[in-house]
């Protein structure tokens, strides 16, 4: 399984958009274009078919997260034990 079908098995179990995916990768900084991201979409005979590499999965994987649970809390800082 590549990771563009891994991509498109999570696209269409989150029931997202291209919108909802650009957004997603803007909560870790990612930026990519709707061209780009249909690219990635297309059958792999495609003239115009991208694979998509481990960086925009990874990217994907960690906005998805922050999408969904929200961002981590700050981590309060360590009393000091007397």
């Amino acid at each position: 399984m590549t990771n563009n079908d891994i991509f498109k098995k999570l696209r269409v179990a989150h029931k997202l958009r291209d919108d909802d995916i650009v957004k997603i990768l803007e909560l870790v900084d990612f930026r990519i274009s709707k061209s780009e991201l249909n690219a990635l979409f297309r059958n792999e005979d495609h003239p115009k078919y991208m694979e998509c590499g481990d960086q925009i999965l990874r990217n994907f994987l960690n906005g998805l997260i922050i999408h969904l649970r929200g961002p981590l809390p700050k981590k309060k800082p360590a009393k000091p034990s007397k």
